[in-house]
């Protein structure tokens, strides 16, 4: 999904939580799953950084290989 269709809204209303596949030292990714249309994704130190977004198919098929 291209930047200029996220609108700021749809990522304020995130309710962003750490990966439970993160290490924990600090290099984690949160993830928001409360927004039904795509999943985004961005890295914990930059929380007002760039974020990444997967359609909801796309980020089951990218968790279910990290297991």
């Amino acid at each position: 999904m291209s930047r200029d269709r996220l609108s700021s809204p749809l990522l304020t209303e995130a309710i962003w939580r750490v990966s439970s596949f993160s290490g924990g030292q600090g290099e984690c990714v949160e993830v928001a799953r409360n927004i039904p249309t795509f999943i985004p994704v961005r890295d914990s130190k930059r929380p007002a950084g760039p974020v990444i977004t997967f359609a909801p198919h796309a980020w089951r098929a990218f968790v279910s290989h990290l297991s």
